[in-house]
């Protein structure tokens, strides 16, 4: 079946929604507009069951298909939360807050699952229940942990968790995904440095904090060149250097800040190892002292095998075979869709934005020509997932 009818006809409506939201972005936790327009267009659709507040801001929607036999619970999940970036497109409904700006398509990502609800919310023709899951707070909040942590799973008897994000450079109408690891795991990392300062004219009376962390620097990047095995994935990215205030000061301290990903668990732990090895060696050979905080914070993306399966069946029924890739290479970005991942079997899957700038770029704009693509996803994924 290719695009539903039904969905083809509310793409008028949502593409008003998803432009709103686009104009009026929010970020982390303080979501309270984006999460009160979801909750009472739930109510309006006459959903069952429509609970704000799970995980601080995320919405949770139920609703019951005509049938209740097969006592199947589906969880379909979008995010709502903005970045804090100044938005660029010049677009009619760019946002008008300054300094903030849906440059990840989350937008479209909350307006595609509202219109899916729309849908399943009039028609009902399935047997079981679909757990419509709002959640705030993706972009580094770990608003996905806060709802299960609130009690998403168990509250509502979710037996499989689907997600669904937009993919700059895939076509509209396309579809992709994988079995096992799809994104990275998304650690971060802070690394005091304490030397001595001195005037730059006497370096030889202090201990250079800015030498010892380019050094810190440079040494980290022989971590994935020289400890990891060539066949496996692996990034170490200093992102942030702070240090000194003068020209003709050499600094006490400095901080470097950065990122680590990894695909497999066991790299993971290796970076990790290596990262406070290399930083603790080179200040100790500078005569400096270094200090990393260390955080796991998102987990690697893992598609469950059965519902990858499930969900490369109603992305063909909806696309077409030759539009869904199902084995497409892993991504070293990470996505707290994660840790519903862990809590319960499911899937991931990327649907097409065209040719349009890269998430998180500032020239970024969800296009809304995949909307009755990916309602249709969704529609299906439930009517077919829980026959009537």
């Amino acid at each position: 079946m290719p695009i539903i009818n039904r969905a083809a006809d509310l793409v008028g409506e949502i593409t008003l929604w998803r432009r709103d939201l686009h104009a009026n972005p929010e970020l982390g936790y303080d979501v309270d507009r984006t999460a009160g327009i979801v909750a009472e267009s739930l109510k309006a659709f006459g959903c069952d069951e429509v609970v704000p507040g799970i995980g601080k801001t995320g919405v949770v929607g139920v609703i019951h298909g005509r049938i209740r036999t097969s006592g199947r619970v589906l969880g379909l999940r979008a995010d709502m939360d903005a970045l804090p970036l100044e938005e660029i497109t010049g677009l009619p409904y760019s946002s008008k807050i300054k300094g903030k700006m849906h440059a990840c398509g989350h937008d479209g990502h909350t307006a595609m699952l509202l219109g899916a609800a729309k849908y399943l919310a009039e028609t009902r023709n399935f047997d079981g229940t679909a757990v419509l899951v709002f959640q705030p707070a993706e972009e580094g909040g770990a608003g996905g942990k806060a709802m299960i942590d609130d009690g998403l799973m168990t509250r509502w008897g979710i037996q499989e968790i689907y997600g669904m994000h937009n993919a700059p450079g895939l076509s509209v109408g396309s579809f992709a995904t994988r079995k096992g690891a799809q994104l990275a795991s998304a650690d971060t990392f802070a690394i005091h440095v304490e030397g001595k300062g001195s005037h730059a004219a006497e370096p030889h009376k202090g201990v250079d904090t800015l030498v010892v962390s380019a050094n810190i620097l440079l040494a980290l990047q022989s971590i994935v060149a020289r400890n990891l095995d060539p066949l496996k994935a692996g990034v170490v990215t200093v992102g942030a250097i702070r240090g000194g205030t003068a020209a003709n000061v050499i600094p006490q301290t400095a901080e470097l800040r950065g990122t680590v990903r990894s695909l497999t668990p066991d790299v993971r732990d290796l970076l990790e190892r290596r990262v406070g090895e290399v930083v603790h060696g080179i200040a100790v050979a500078y005569g400096a002292m270094a200090r990393v905080a260390y955080s796991r914070n998102y987990p690697i993306t893992v598609n469950h095998v059965r519902e990858t399966e499930f969900a490369v069946k109603i992305a063909s029924e909806v696309a077409g075979a030759a539009k869904v890739a199902a084995d497409t290479p892993p991504l070293m970005a990470g996505e707290d869709f994660a840790f519903m991942l862990e809590a319960r079997p499911g899937n991931m899957i990327f649907i097409g934005n065209g040719d349009t700038a890269a998430c998180h770029h500032p020239a970024y704009d969800f296009n809304d020509a995949a909307i009755p693509h990916g309602v249709s996803y969704w529609v299906r994924l439930v009517e077919l997932g829980m026959p009537a």
